[in-house]
């Protein structure tokens, strides 16, 4: 009777790779990091997040082990006590799906696809599940000056501190990390540290105005070293951020268009979304200069969804003292997520749980340990 009251415990926590074989017709890696409570983070081809629930986690945990698949649906079987059968033809669907996964393109970075999951604010974590960071405040000429809180910083971290804490943060679990500032592509560095994150096995995106992304042959340059989405902050009044749509959405890559909801552009909201929606634009991300404009932002949301555009509000947003990051959401999930599903580091290595808490120093990513740091 003993054994029928046993609690289930789940295979052992840590970080697990696979990488294809050289005569598999088709390259892929996959870096799996186990949760003590059996969940796991699944990070394929450094391009995609899954959130896999504990017996979705230990199906990936034997698929990167490669063990038979008989003896994974015994062992499954065994650990949740389920007919072996089924649990064969759990593993055998899982597998099926995998292989789908890793030639698929375009992907949302953080996906679900049919997987069995968790939510991604819904467990605890033993480290983030994504880095913002922010290569520098500076911003293109002609940029309102408040939209970097630049008062904070008095230097950038060069290219080999930016590697150092891109390392330690892989080492430490974060697998997702995302490039933002100011303006992200100022930094004549920002394809090698690209490139870093890409070696590390780590998800890249940018955050970017996305003007200097109309020169095809740099966007290039950022997608031959390892860029895997990019979130652009749409300027609807101007040609040229469009124009730098299009030349985005032209490439494999996955796109999310942020549209900040301002006064003077409220009456143009829906016109702004159809042009997306005519641009096939899939994702959006939304935010409100002004809490008056809340209304307007759940009319908008409806739209969107008529649309058939996928909102998106745990991305990073520039902060500035017109869109301060508490009016980002009308449902507050910045604070649901904030230094514990991501983290966000200064230009000068200084941590706060979220772009915008810049009261809320949980210690420098240079000087102090990631353990340390996610503690507070």
């Amino acid at each position: 009777m003993k054994k029928f009251f046993t609690k289930v415990q789940p295979v052992p926590s840590g970080m697990y790779h696979k990488q294809s074989a050289p005569e598999e017709p088709t390259p892929y890696r996959i870096h799996l990091r186990l949760q003590p409570d059996g969940s796991g983070v699944l990070v394929v081809n450094a391009a995609t997040v899954l959130h896999l629930n504990p017996t979705a986690a230990e199906c990936a945990y034997h698929f990167i082990k490669g063990t038979d698949p008989e003896r994974a649906a015994k062992e499954i079987a065994s650990r949740y006590r389920i007919n072996r059968k089924t649990a064969l033809q759990d593993y055998s669907d899982f597998a099926a799906r995998m292989q789908r996964l890793v030639t698929a393109t375009d992907l949302d970075p953080e996906s679900y696809l049919d997987f069995e999951r968790v939510a991604p604010h819904s467990v605890g974590l033993s480290a983030p599940l994504r880095l913002d960071c922010a290569l520098t405040y500076r911003l293109p000429a002609g940029t309102q000056a408040d939209y970097a809180p630049t008062k904070r910083v008095d230097r950038e971290l060069n290219t080999a501190e930016w590697c150092s804490i891109l390392d330690s943060s892989w080492q430490f679990g974060i697998p997702h990390v995302t490039f933002t500032g100011g303006e992200a592509t100022l930094r004549d560095d920002l394809s090698d540290l690209i490139a870093r994150a890409e070696k590390n096995g780590q998800v890249c995106g940018l955050l970017t105005d996305g003007l200097k992304l109309v020169d095809r042959k740099y966007l290039e340059l950022l997608l031959k070293t390892g860029l895997d989405h990019i979130l652009l902050l749409l300027q609807p009044d101007h040609d040229d951020s469009w124009r730098a749509l299009e030349t985005i959405l032209a490439e494999d890559i996955f796109t999310t268009v942020h549209f900040t909801l301002t006064p003077q552009d409220a009456g143009q909201a829906k016109e702004v979304l159809s042009r997306l929606s005519s641009a096939r634009v899939k994702s959006l991300s939304l935010s409100a200069s002004d809490e008056s404009l809340h209304e307007a932002m759940h009319t908008m949301q409806d739209s969107a969804a008529a649309l058939g555009l996928t909102l998106r509000w745990d991305l990073p947003v520039p902060y500035s003292i017109e869109n301060p990051v508490a009016h980002q959401t009308l449902e507050d999930k910045v604070a649901e997520g904030a230094g514990k599903s991501w983290l966000y580091v200064e230009p000068d290595g200084d941590v706060l749980p979220a772009q915008g808490m810049a009261d809320q120093i949980l210690g420098n990513a240079l000087r102090d340990p990631w353990e340390k740091i996610y503690k507070k």
